[in-house]
C-alpha cells in the first residue's frame, strides 16, 4: 500500500568529516482520484489516510457535505496495463441522488504538493458555497494564550516528521485546546483533506466547534478547505496569503498567522480570540 518513509543512501559531511549512511525521508507518490469511477485528480501525496484524502478533497469541491453521501471508497484493481494494484488509485462512490458539480467533472486536476489549485479556471470556480456559512455558526471564543500553545502541541504528534524533516502537519482542536486529529503529509493542502476526510467519515462536520492548525503557510486554498468544512478558525505558523485574507474577510473565517511562541498576527475575525490584557510597567 505504499510506506510513509524510505531510506536512501547518503554522504554525510559534517564540519569537514565524510560518511556514508542510510538517510530516512518522507515517500511521495501519486495518487489519482476517481469519482464514480472517472478520473478526477492526480495529487502527490504520502501513502497512507488515502480514503480519507479523497473524501476530504472532494468535501471542498462541494461533492460531499456527510457520510451518507458517501457510498464507498476502493483502491482499484488493474491500475496498470498489466493488472496490478499499485494502491495509487482511488474510486470514491457516491451514493444515489448526490449531485455532482459539472465543474469537477469536466477539470482533469494535477496537483503537486505545493500547490493544490493548478487546473482551476479561475478563481471564480474556487469560491465554492460552503453548505455551513461560518457566520451562521454558534459563537466561538478562544484565547490568545491558549492559541499560543497549539503548535508545541501538533509538533509533539509529528512522529513521521521527527525521523524525516519532511512532512507538513494539519491538526484539529476543540475549544479547549485538546487535540482531536493530526495528520502527516508531503502537501499542506493533503494534510487538511486528510483531516477533514476522516471527520466527514465519522460523521463529524461541520467542524464548527474546532479550530484547524497547519504547520506552514496559510494559502487560499486551505482557508477555502476551512470554509468548506465549517471551520471557525484557521491558524497557521507562516504567513498568509493576500488572497486567504481576502476570503476569510468576504465568509466570516478567522484566520491567524505568524503563530510562534506567544506571538501571533489576526488577519480577520479578531472578535473570536480574547486579549488579556498586559500588566502595566511599573
Amino acid at each position: 500500500m505504499g510506506r510513509v518513509t524510505e531510506r536512501r543512501k547518503v554522504l554525510r559531511i559534517r564540519d569537514g568529516a565524510v560518511s556514508s549512511r542510510p538517510d530516512t525521508l518522507v515517500a511521495e507518490e501519486p495518487l489519482e482520484i476517481r469519482l464514480n469511477g472517472r478520473p478526477l485528480a492526480i495529487t502527490m501525496r504520502t501513502p497512507g489516510d488515502d480514503f480519507a484524502l479523497a473524501a476530504g478533497f472532494l468535501v471542498s469541491e462541494g461533492v460531499l457535505a456527510s457520510a451518507s453521501d458517501l457510498r464507498n471508497i476502493v483502491y482499484c484493481a488493474g491500475a496498470t496495463a498489466d493488472g496490478v494494484n499499485t494502491y495509487n488509485v482511488v474510486d470514491v462512490q457516491t451514493a444515489p441522488g448526490v449531485p455532482i458539480p459539472d465543474i469537477t467533472l469536466e477539470r482533469n486536476v494535477y496537483t503537486t504538493s505545493s500547490c493544490g489549485l493548478c487546473g482551476k479556471a479561475s478563481l471564480d470556480a474556487v469560491r465554492t458555497t460552503t453548505r455551513w456559512p461560518i457566520a451562521d455558526t454558534p459563537p466561538l471564543r478562544v484565547t490568545a494564550d491558549l492559541l499560543s500553545e497549539l503548535p508545541d502541541r501538533l509538533r509533539a504528534a509529528q512522529r513521521v516528521f521527527d525521523r524525516t524533516g519532511g512532512l507538513h502537519a494539519a491538526a484539529l482542536f476543540d475549544e479547549s485546546g485538546d487535540l482531536l486529529d493530526v495528520r502527516e503529509d508531503v502537501g499542506r493542502h493533503n494534510a487538511v483533506d486528510k483531516v477533514v476526510g476522516r471527520a466527514l467519515q465519522q460523521g463529524g462536520l461541520p467542524l464548527s466547534r474546532t479550530l484547524l492548525l497547519v504547520s506552514g503557510r496559510a494559502s487560499f486554498e486551505l482557508a477555502q478547505k476551512a470554509v468548506m468544512a465549517g471551520v471557525p478558525l484557521l491558524a497557521a505558523v507562516s504567513a498568509p496569503s493576500s488572497l486567504a485574507v481576502d476570503l476569510a474577510t468576504e465568509a466570516g473565517l478567522t484566520l491567524v498567522g505568524f503563530l510562534r511562541g506567544g506571538s501571533m498576527n489576526v488577519y480577520a475575525g479578531d472578535h473570536r480570540i480574547e486579549v488579556r490584557a498586559a500588566a502595566p510597567h511599573a
